[in-house]
């Protein structure tokens, strides 16, 4: 892949607060960084936009653009899928900026398998009683989905020594500056 900028992949349990300190990261930084917006099968949640949060397509139009080989990473989580365009990538990074991923692990993971050069962050709850609560807090889902996502969580954080750095999302400003460090540094 033809780069300018850099490539930083940042993972974490769903409710960890990656959405929030990514968007905080990309209104002060948008000279610098542009957020690679991946694309997914799933519906749409409340307030997410096409094109903006993820491209929506079809699971069958998802499996097509599996055969022609679009995605620099692919995965299936709770059921629907999730992928990162390889063109879409390629285009932020010709233009001199780092492009910020927010994948699953499992999409991580592949991408350190196959040996993309990126900074890998995973941003870590303080405890999974904490990550529960806040998953429950969100009210987006239902119980059992919740339940899911903290079984999920647990076999996520067992993979997060596998990234170059991890910030502990405890205290929201003390890991928006250690991300920022991170990613500007």
């Amino acid at each position: 892949m033809t780069k300018n900028g850099r490539l930083i992949i940042v993972s974490g349990p769903s409710g960890v607060g990656k959405t929030t300190l990514l968007k905080r990261l990309l209104e002060e930084y948008k000279e610098k960084i542009e957020f690679s917006v991946s694309y997914t099968s799933r519906k749409p949640r409340i307030n997410e936009k096409g094109g903006i949060d993820y491209f929506f397509v079809s699971k069958e139009d998802f499996e097509l653009d599996i055969k022609e080989n679009m995605f620099l990473e692919y995965a299936v989580v709770h059921g629907n899928y999730y992928g990162t365009s390889k063109r879409y990538i390629e285009g932020i990074l010709r233009k001199g900026k780092s492009c910020l991923l927010d994948i699953d692990v499992q999409g991580a993971l592949t991408l350190m398998k196959k040996n993309i050069e990126a900074v890998y962050v995973f941003i870590a709850p303080p405890s999974v009683d904490v990550l529960k609560e806040r998953l429950l807090t969100r009210s987006t889902d239902p119980i059992e989905e919740i339940e899911k996502r903290i079984k999920n969580a647990e076999k996520e954080l067992a993979e997060k020594d596998k990234y170059d750095y991890i910030v502990i999302n405890d205290e929201l400003e003390i890991a928006y500056r250690e991300l920022a460090q991170i990613i500007l540094g």
